[in-house]
């Protein structure tokens, strides 16, 4: 009979464990969600969130899509969701998703088990140094060797990760987690609920005088300034300025609105970018600057942000650090109403031009369907506050140019643009609101990457539509290809069939190939509220 193993009998006696520590102060900070593998290295952690009423762990296919949902779970609600892996090989196929947030900026914590202390060195099992392999991902990184140092290492990650907006990773060994631990014995970092930042009046009193002497300005809004949506349109209504958004601030308004022109950047129209560079001042709030959204240098700017990195990115008339959604009301007292409907009314003469060529794109006699005219029945089809998730690839390009925002919301893989982010982020769009309707539109090789986690949403009763663009091929790099003059290779795609695949995992699987069952069949499923797979076979040659 083999005795216990080192540390085991002390973990079955314990009253708290270092596990049991670390959880609970997660539960203190509003954490609920821990997406992950357990293995042997994390069993003491795995156990201490089995043993928490708060906790809900997760459990996915493949450790990417737990840092995939953690990192759409921050963005769609600002909350921090954990990802829980094992040392090794758990630990870095954590790193795309990792990676994503990074870009992103968007807060994880990566709690990763480790090898036993006393094996550490070469020749472990699944050892690798975690502290070296996760250093280019992360604002903090630390490994737990000092179980009186566990809850200072976590409340540090914490504030870390959401005031620096990154990823923080803490390894903890295996033998430790077990070890008994009371919470007298531990520092720990306190808590920091608000990040108000605002500029000097005198700044904003510059900026507003910028902007009260410019005949042409131009409102460019960012994902930063998201959640500051309101005032941004009041800004927009007392100056007489047209809205003019990044890819990702995508339906910060109804898009629809007056006010609103759409994107600038790919898969923005002509027209923003006709309006951006006749403008004379633009007003940039919450805005990353990404070479995709290719904002005109040497424009005069205001510059709106919290992140004092990206001020200065583009040369500023006046830069403002501090909060969108503090800066910009008192911004808005210190304007003055113009009259002039000038630029109002060559935005409004554009969007009709704009929504007409939408509209001719959209050919619902074309077979096999053409993307334009998915986009436009999942536009009118999808409910105003569904929760949208969107794949990287021709999928998302479609997306960006031809679907119309209302009210949903929608997450997206943004710097990184990393194909496989959309299905575990429909996973974590439902367990953040299980009230609405989640909807996740990718292509063929993007779910292709991701598919194995459409069980997880089976197995967790996740109701979500998974509309596949099915063209067989890898199109966006087709025609990467055929612009730098390659011929096509390596692009073809070998499917199965995806409606009989949701029906082998339990969910509910559809396949479209006219363009009149494809309505119908959203309704359907929407209406199912279970897991399902719309198989939308696409036009791979819709230039």
């Amino acid at each position: 009979m083999m005795g216990r193993q080192p540390g085991i009998e002390q973990h079955h006696t314990a009253s708290t464990t270092v596990s049991d520590i670390i959880i609970s102060e997660l539960e203190k900070w509003g954490i609920t969600f821990v997406f992950g593998i357990p293995g042997g290295s994390s069993l003491g952690l795995v156990d201490a969130i089995r043993r928490n009423s708060t906790m809900r762990y997760i459990v996915v296919r493949h450790e990417q899509a737990a840092a995939f949902a953690a990192s759409a779970y921050n963005k769609l609600t600002g909350k921090i969701a954990v990802c829980l892996t094992i040392a090794g090989p758990g630990a870095t196929n954590l790193a795309t998703g990792l990676y994503d947030a990074k870009e992103d900026s968007a807060s994880v914590l990566s709690l990763n088990g480790q090898v036993k202390a006393q094996y550490v060195g070469p020749g472990g099992f699944q050892e690798i140094d975690q502290d070296a392999f996760f250093r280019p991902i992360t604002i903090f990184n630390n490994t737990i060797y000092e179980k009186q140092k566990a809850l200072k290492i976590i409340t540090m990650a914490l504030k870390y990760a959401l005031f620096k907006k990154g990823v923080a990773q803490v390894s903890i060994p295996n033998d430790l987690q077990k070890e008994s631990l009371e919470i007298d014995c531990c520092e720990r970092e306190m808590r920091i609920t608000t990040q108000n930042i605002i500029p000097e009046d005198q700044e904003i009193e510059r900026a507003a005088t910028a902007i009260n002497q410019a005949k042409k300005p131009v409102i460019l809004v960012g994902w930063g300034a998201y959640e500051s949506a309101a005032t941004v349109l009041k800004i927009a209504q007392k100056i007489k300025a047209p809205i003019i958004t990044t890819f990702r601030a995508k339906g910060i308004l109804p898009e629809q609105n007056e006010w609103v022109l759409g994107i600038l950047g790919d898969v923005g129209s002509p027209y923003t970018r006709s309006m951006v560079n006749a403008s004379d001042l633009l007003l940039t709030f919450g805005v990353g600057f990404s070479k995709r959204t290719n904002v005109p240098f040497g424009k005069p700017l205001i510059q709106v942000d919290i992140d004092p990195i990206k001020l200065g990115k583009y040369p500023f008339q006046v830069a403002l650090l501090g909060n969108c959604n503090l800066v910009l009301p008192r911004l808005y007292e210190k304007l003055t109403i113009k009259t002039d409907l000038t630029s109002y009314n060559e935005m409004k003469e554009m969007k009709q031009k704009w929504s007409a060529q939408l509209e001719k794109e959209a050919d619902s006699q074309a077979a096999p369907l053409r993307p334009p005219y998915i986009m436009k029945v999942l536009s009118e089809t999808l409910p105003e506050d569904a929760i949208i998730t969107i794949d990287v690839g021709e999928n998302g390009w479609w997306f960006g140019r031809n679907f119309v925002m209302k009210k949903q919301r929608f997450a997206m893989s943004g710097y990184l643009a990393t194909m496989g982010f959309g299905l575990p982020a429909a996973l974590a769009a439902k367990l953040a609101y299980p009230e609405k309707t989640v909807v996740c539109i990718t292509g063929d090789g993007g779910f292709s990457m991701a598919m194995a986690d459409f069980v997880t949403a089976v197995k967790y009763q996740l109701p979500m539509v998974v509309v596949v663009l099915n063209n067989k091929k890898l199109a966006m790099i087709e025609l990467e290809q055929r612009v730098e003059q390659f011929p096509p290779f390596g692009v073809d795609l070998l499917n199965p069939d995806f409606a009989m695949y949701a029906t082998a995992c339990g969910g509910k699987g559809f396949t479209v190939s006219k363009t009149t069952d494809l309505k119908t069949t959203v309704e359907k499923a929407i209406a199912l509220n279970t897991p399902s797979i719309i198989d939308v076979n696409t036009d791979p040659k819709r230039f």
